[in-house]
């Protein structure tokens, strides 16, 4: 385990142009800036290499201050519509490949249990796996709507919710992509190994002040 976590590099892009929630990755949750609940989490589970992607100087700051590294996120992959995988790619470019393995961990889930990313790592590396990602168990029941009738996709009229098929979401608490995949413009695809994780923080995923606010009751309510 020891020599994987020195072949391993946790990234954390967090661009400073929000729109939805302006600043959201440096307000405050729970005494600190929503960025840093990511560092010390990727801290706490002895990872060394910690990088934080960003084009925002104030966001720079705040990651240097709290012992991670900084990549410099050129403005072209700063937009709406720039995607994670290729700010990954961006940083693995910075670090000119020394690292194998990649864990994304996005500012926005800023709330994750302690003991899974050591989980998620005992299985990739058990497994020999080449990318994983986490999903929770949705038991809400799903349906279209087509020309004012409703159809429900994953049940029938008066099933109950704890007989329907298992269906998934993905959480967005953490990914682990070898860096080969990354270079392919794939951080994770029907093939990777679907971690569950259901537990509170799975819902946590901030993108409006309604979002922040619910991440504050339930990190009072249910924090470990």
């Amino acid at each position: 385990m020891s020599k994987f976590l020195e072949n391993i590099v946790v990234i954390i892009p967090a661009r400073g142009g929000s729109k939805r929630l302006v600043n959201k990755n440096i307000l405050p949750l729970g005494g600190i800036p929503l960025i840093v609940h990511s560092i010390k989490y990727a801290q706490y589970n002895n990872i060394k290499h910690i990088y934080v992607s960003t084009d925002d100087a104030e966001i720079k700051t705040i990651a240097e201050d709290h012992g991670a590294n900084v990549i410099d996120r050129p403005r072209e992959l700063a937009l709406d519509d720039s995607t994670t995988v290729a700010v990954l790619k961006h940083a693995l470019e910075f670090l000119k490949g020394q690292f194998r393995n990649v864990v994304l961990l996005q500012p926005t889930n800023p709330l994750r249990p302690k003991s899974l990313l050591k989980e998620a790592i005992e299985l990739y590396t058990k497994n020999n796996l080449k990318s994983l990602f986490t999903v929770t168990r949705d038991y809400k029941k799903l349906g279209k709507i087509k020309n004012g009738n409703f159809y429900p996709f994953n049940y029938k009229f008066g099933q109950r919710s704890q007989d329907l098929e298992p269906l998934y979401y993905e959480n967005g608490l953490l990914y682990i992509t070898n860096k080969e995949l990354i270079k392919r413009d794939i951080i994770f695809d029907e093939t990777s190994y679907p971690l569950e994780v259901n537990h509170k923080f799975a819902e946590v995923d901030i993108d409006t002040s309604d979002d922040l606010e619910c991440a504050k009751y339930i990190l009072k309510n249910y924090n470990e």
